[in-house]
């Protein structure tokens, strides 16, 4: 069975209800995991708006969205970033040193986790992934 590793647009797209993705990560054929790059990402987004947000309604709604957020990453599987997948980054900067920016950073970890696991990450950011060899990609969007 593909393992699939969603990226965080995925992410978000799965807890927005956004049928085609909900419907394809619900299915019970399909082996759907997450990265710790995605998990910090996700985090990184709520503490920035919580941090912003003076409106209390706004503030109980967008806990809200955030603990449903955490019941989310408890039930999926979290891969971690370790010793090979820093090797396999280190590589994919290596071979194509225009993917060491900062702004492909996280990207670029959640790719080598992904060629670790010869997984297929799921996600919309073509642009990005697509510059790293033998990556397997898919849009379920």
């Amino acid at each position: 069975m593909t393992l699939y590793i969603l990226d965080t647009d995925h992410i978000s797209l799965f807890l927005g209800n956004y049928p085609p993705v909900r419907n394809r990560v619900l299915q019970s054929k399909v082996d759907c995991s997450i990265t710790i790059i995605s998990v910090q990402e996700i985090f990184n987004g709520w503490v920035g708006q919580l941090n912003r947000v003076e409106n209390e309604a706004y503030k109980i709604e967008i806990y809200q969205r955030l603990h449903l957020t955490t019941q989310f990453i408890q039930e999926m599987p979290v891969l971690n970033y370790d010793q090979d997948a820093s090797a396999q980054y280190q590589q994919i900067i290596k071979d194509n040193p225009i993917l060491a920016r900062r702004r492909l950073e996280k990207d670029m970890r959640i790719a080598a986790i992904s060629l670790v696991r010869n997984a297929t990450i799921v996600t919309r950011n073509r642009r990005d992934f697509e510059q790293v060899t033998k990556l397997v990609i898919e849009d379920w969007s």
